[in-house]
């Protein structure tokens, strides 16, 4: 049988198909995201169905978003889980999931996500963190220690950035290759995103952050008085209390936020940064 086959199913490389099959992983998984009757679960990519039985076991009911119409289909007719399941066959970057919420019952997302599209998809739940409670996820390793970086690492960028700001973030454990089939050339790991219901430092506009981050980190061995010459001046970042020969990655979040705000202020600089990203 072939490497990508497992349990009579062909791994699919366009969706970045790899199973869970370590039953003492998937117990420790399930662990760390404490599934519990009456909740809001969304799990998204069930796959095979290695992490949705034991969740629906402790659970019970549970929505899924799958792409792959032959798993949707396989999960369909699954002697056990297909009365517990509702199934999205769509897109999970094209999903609302602001539809599967209520006041009463935010989300509680959690899936072993397709690696290629990881990062994107994470932006897309982000958009919203006020239905969801908390998020489990395997992804690549790099990924969830770019997420946990922390200022002054080579690390740290970007997804650092938006994803702190926006969540608490946990790396809760590492996972070899070697758990999956097909195996993965990469080592994963399982990260617990909270939503931050509170944030003292408010940025007044979340696409600006953004797109600071993407100036500062498309070039990120460049001085930030050369990254934001467009933007802002040597004088106007000492007078944000930032040196300008510093990096990008020597920038607190906090530092990062002060600089958005700044831009956005100045409607002349924030039509300049749209325009460079």
């Amino acid at each position: 049988m072939s490497k990508n086959t497992h349990l009579g199913h062909q791994a699919k490389k366009r969706f970045g198909q790899n199973f869970l099959h370590n039953d003492a992983i998937i117990s420790r998984i399930v662990d760390a995201i404490n599934p519990e009757p009456g909740e809001n679960l969304i799990e998204i990519g069930p796959g095979l169905g290695a992490l949705t039985e034991p969740v629906v076991e402790r659970a019970g009911d549970l929505s899924v978003v799958e792409l792959d119409r032959d798993l949707a289909e396989r999960l369909r007719h699954h002697p056990f889980l297909a009365q517990h399941l509702t199934i999205h066959e769509i897109d999970a970057l094209k999903f609302d999931f602001s539809t599967l919420a209520t006041a009463e019952q935010p989300l509680r997302v959690f899936g072993n996500l397709p690696y290629n599209i990881s990062t994107p998809l994470i932006f897309h739940l982000l958009s919203f963190k006020a239905d969801i409670k908390d998020m489990h996820f395997m992804l690549q390793k790099e990924v969830v220690d770019r997420m946990a970086a922390q200022p002054d690492s080579k690390a740290y960028g970007r997804l650092s950035i938006m994803t702190q700001y926006q969540c608490e973030v946990e790396s809760v454990m590492e996972i070899g290759p070697e758990a999956f089939q097909p195996p993965p050339k990469v080592d994963s790991a399982i990260v617990r995103l909270i939503p931050r219901r509170d944030i003292n430092n408010q940025v007044e506009c979340l696409k600006t952050l953004n797109s600071v981050c993407v100036t500062a980190f498309n070039q990120r061995r460049k001085t930030i008085r050369n990254s934001f010459k467009k933007l802002v001046s040597a004088e106007e970042l000492e007078s944000l209390g930032l040196t300008p020969t510093l990096r990008p990655e020597n920038l607190t979040i906090d530092n990062y936020i002060s600089l958005a705000n700044y831009i956005h202020a100045n409607s002349a600089s924030s039509e300049d940064l749209e325009s460079d990203t």
